[in-house]
């Protein structure tokens, strides 16, 4: 599977570059991305194939049952199980000797679990950009708008809208931490692979349908590790694995 380069870089060995310059790397990295899509009309170019304007429908039924229980509710009830299961091993088999090598990862899997679905969700709420589905492009009701720019004059929302960046797709991205869990370079780019093979098939399913652009799922997946490469800097700098819990 193809990681971006940020990660990429990041996956050939934890040590073998500066997490200050892995963290420059993916701060570009987000600026450019977001500079492109903002700039150029990629986003709507691939999502007019997503689309199909005779009959008004996108390429994937919202409200198919088994996609629908797997994707959407489904994949919820996941990532809760998960940081649960994260917390309950990190805390209550804290004292076990087979656990002391992952202690410092399992705290930046719990933090980044809690926090870049927050942190996504204000984003959310403060951008104010709508989704595909909602603009009049697609038969909606919203007129198109950049993130820099806000809705015209003569427009009135009654609602908040909260489309950017993707949210669903969040807790996928949040489980790239688990590259801090491993130290053979295999488990790591294990890890990325299945976090990120599960988030990218949950963004393309809420792509698909309309509820979001390309743009809004790189741009949360590179916030994502962002947020995560801060995460392991204060926890490894701080000590956090080591002093919090302890025995």
């Amino acid at each position: 599977m193809y990681l971006p380069r940020p990660i990429m870089l990041l996956s050939i060995s934890s040590t073998t570059m500066p997490i200050n310059r892995q963290l420059l790397i993916t701060c570009a990295a987000l600026l450019t991305s977001i500079l492109f899509f903002e700039f150029t009309d990629m986003d709507i170019f691939l999502q007019d194939y997503l689309y199909n304007f005779e009959s008004g429908k996108w390429i994937i039924d919202s409200k198919e049952p088994i996609s629908k229980f797997l994707l959407y509710d489904g994949i919820r009830v996941l990532y809760v199980v998960l940081l649960l299961l994260a917390l309950g091993v990190r805390i209550f088999l804290r004292k076990k000797t087979f656990l002391q090598p992952f202690k410092q990862g399992l705290l930046i899997v719990c933090i980044s679990l809690v926090l870049i679905p927050a942190v996504v969700n204000i984003a959310k709420v403060t951008t104010n950009i709508p989704c595909p589905k909602d603009l009049i492009h697609y038969d909606g009701d919203y007129p198109p708008i950049s993130l820099f720019g806000g809705y015209p004059e003569n427009f009135e929302q009654e609602n908040n809208i909260r489309c950017y960046p993707a949210g669903h797709a969040s807790g996928g991205f949040a489980l790239m931490s688990l590259f801090f869990l491993f130290n053979s370079r295999r488990a790591q780019t294990i890890a990325l692979a299945s976090s990120m093979t599960l988030a990218w098939t949950v963004g393309f399913y809420k792509i698909g349908m309309g509820d979001h652009f390309l743009s809004h799922t790189i741009t949360t997946m590179l916030l994502a590790w962002l947020l995560i490469l801060l995460t392991a800097k204060f926890v490894r700098e701080a000590n956090w694995g080591k002093s919090l819990f302890k025995n």
